[in-house]
């Protein structure tokens, strides 16, 4: 597959996107909301994280549908408000797409240059996929493996934190890319942060410090990390810019 730089295709939302009123989240993967006619609609929630911050009963929220006739629940949670006023997309599905778009149009300066990329590439000795591999053996940038995260935990002030709950999975995943490092590759830990006014991203230790401990290893290792917040509106989500990232890491345990 080669991608085309230098410009963005069109970012509209697609489905379109309705407005409703956030009324609850519950099984970890439905959620209850008001639309606009007043009716009560249950939708599915695709995110495993506790959205923590991301649960305001009353609070204005957005939606899409699907016409996949086998879906129980037509509906799809997508961006819900904060308890610090901000807009967070919750679809855990999305951040990939976004990451991919930005480095296709050439919007990521440290990961320019590739004319290779694959997603979902079996890799690793934890039986893991990447979620996106840019490059390829022969050429002379060798390989990048780049596993994209959705942030979406509002500290408020322009703080976001991730993750939002205990992650033996995003630990595993550190692993891998501290292994690529080690066996000559480039491995970058891609933050995708869907909230809104974010100026920065810490680990949060206070949550799962395992985790935390895990990344200052595989900053330490080589592994790259890089964070951009997308902008958000009923209309559209698209990777807007960089933000500052992972400036109060603990020491590493080597």
């Amino acid at each position: 597959f080669l991608f085309n730089r230098g410009s963005m295709t069109d970012m509209k939302n697609t489905p379109a996107f309705f407005p409703a009123t956030f009324i609850k989240r519950y099984k970890r993967f439905f959620a209850d909301v008001r639309d606009q006619q007043g009716n009560i609609i249950t939708l599915h929630c695709p995110n495993t994280g506790s959205m923590r911050n991301c649960q305001v009963e009353g609070s204005p929220c957005w939606y899409s549908l699907s016409d996949n006739p086998k879906r129980k629940l037509p509906g799809t949670l997508e961006i819900v408000t904060t308890s610090h006023g901000q807009l967070a997309g919750v679809n855990t599905s999305r951040p990939n797409h976004l990451a991919r778009e930005a480095i296709e149009a050439g919007l990521v300066p440290q990961l320019c240059g590739y004319e290779q990329l694959r997603t979902e590439v079996r890799y690793g000795e934890e039986k893991s996929r990447i979620d996106l591999l840019l490059g390829d053996e022969d050429s002379a940038q060798g390989l990048c493996y780049v596993e994209v995260k959705n942030v979406t935990l509002d500290m408020g002030d322009g703080l976001a934190m991730f993750p939002d709950a205990v992650t033996s999975r995003g630990a595993k995943h550190l692993r891998e890319l501290m292994a690529m490092v080690a066996a000559g590759h480039r491995a970058v830990l891609f933050f995708c942060v869907q909230l809104s006014h974010v100026e920065r991203v810490e680990v949060a230790a206070e949550i799962d410090p395992a985790y935390a401990q895990t990344m200052a290893q595989a900053k330490a290792a080589g592994v790259e990390v890089i964070a951009w917040r997308a902008a958000l509106s009923a209309e559209e989500i698209c990777l807007q810019q960089p933000v500052s990232c992972l400036q109060d890491l603990p020491e590493p345990v080597l």
